[in-house]
This record gives C-alpha cells, sequence and structure tokens, in this order.
C-alpha cells in the first residue's frame, strides 16, 4: 500500500512519465535500503512504522520533490463539441453540402461514361479526324470533372471554406472557455484528450523561447 500511494502522489504532480517510472524505481530502492537499517518486527505499531518509512523517503527524494509542480488538465474537444448544438448544426449543413456536391460529381461521371460509350458504338463509323474530334470531347470532359472536384472538395476548397466559415467560430467559442477556465483555476497545460489538437493551452511562463533567441544571439 505503501508503495501505490506514493506513486499516486508523484504522479499527481510530475508531468513527465519518465519522472514517474523514476521516482517508483527510486521507491522500491529506498524500501530496500530501510529494511536493512530498521528492524520493522521490533515496531509494533502499524502508524508508527508507516510514520517512519515515509518520513525517509521524504528526507531521501527532498532534493527531487523540489522541482515546481504543474498543474495540468485534459479536454476532450471533440467531445465538447458535439454536445453544442450550433457545432451539430454545422456539422448538418457540411454533410448537406458535401452529399450534394458529390452527387453533382456522379453526374458528370454518368455523362462521360455515356458520351465513351456512344462514342464506342459508332466508332467504326467515323472518320479518324471525327474520332479525334470525340475523343478530345470525352478528354476535355473529363478534365473539367477532375477540376470540379478539386474545387468542390480539394485544400482551399468550397468544402474547405464553408468549414471554416461554419466551424471555426463554434471552435473559437471553445478554445475561448478553455482559455478563461483555465485562468479562473489556474492550470497550467491542457492537452486534448483525443489527441486530434494535441496542446490546447500553456501558461504563457512556460514560454522560453525568448530567452534561447538572447542566448543564440
Amino acid at each position: 500500500m505503501l508503495y501505490f500511494d506514493l506513486r499516486k502522489y508523484f504522479f499527481r504532480n510530475f508531468t513527465s512519465c519518465l519522472y514517474v517510472k523514476w521516482v517508483a524505481n527510486q521507491i522500491k530502492k529506498i524500501e530496500g535500503n530501510i529494511a536493512e537499517y530498521i528492524n520493522f518486527e521490533t515496531i509494533n505499531n502499524k502508524k508508527m512504522k508507516r510514520l517512519l518509512t515515509l518520513s525517509m523517503i521524504a528526507i531521501m527524494l527532498s532534493g527531487f520533490v523540489s522541482v515546481q509542480a504543474q498543474k495540468i488538465a485534459l479536454v476532450d474537444i471533440n467531445a465538447v463539441l458535439d454536445n453544442m448544438p450550433e457545432y451539430r448544426q454545422a456539422q448538418a449543413e457540411l454533410d448537406r453540402l458535401a452529399s450534394e456536391w458529390r452527387q453533382e460529381i456522379a453526374q458528370e461521371m454518368d455523362e462521360i461514361k455515356s458520351l465513351y460509350n456512344r462514342y464506342q458504338a459508332q466508332q467504326v463509323l467515323l472518320s479518324p479526324e471525327a474520332q479525334k474530334e470525340k475523343e478530345d470531347e470525352i478528354v476535355a470532359k473529363e478534365a473539367t470533372v477532375r477540376e470540379l472536384q478539386r474545387r468542390r472538395f480539394g485544400p482551399e476548397g468550397d468544402l474547405f471554406l464553408k468549414r471554416q466559415e461554419l466551424v471555426n467560430p463554434v471552435q473559437e467559442k471553445v478554445y475561448r472557455a478553455i482559455d478563461e477556465y483555465a485562468s479562473e483555476r489556474a492550470y497550467d497545460i491542457i492537452f486534448d484528450k483525443g489527441g486530434n489538437t494535441g496542446l490546447i493551452f500553456v501558461n504563457e511562463n512556460f514560454d522560453k523561447t525568448e530567452d534561447i533567441k538572447r542566448r543564440l544571439r
């Protein structure tokens, strides 16, 4: 129980998992060392045994625990967004537009397929010049559909821009709420539990960019 309790204590107060592993290993070693110097069999009082052990561990790790603890929180951004009516409404509108534009592209692709089928049926009857004209028509149509697909769904395309218009304001609302919450509760770091965003808040005191710039001048 002693090892388990101390492990929970250090986990709450140190951000690095490597630190936690190090502390756990040190506690095991310390408990073994304590047993060499103290004969617990001669101490009948259980509370006294626990007090002695905790005291010696505290003394031996005093240098380590002097590291300032950081207050950390986790937030599941996706769960927060899914709980907001304005986000669900924005997502429904994006889904509607995406479905409409996919149908638009599918219709254009069906037209290309029809053009190609007609060309194959008539090919033997067409002159070389007429064949090339039909082929060029099909190629041009394919290029037009690819451009439509890029314009609708590509980077910086219509869906991307619409998402920025509808979703970004909702996301900014969430991030403002997180900033306010972190300031009110004195949190140093907040991570996105879902892992999509990563670090979503950090106390400015932890930003040492200027110190490194000055060091490298």
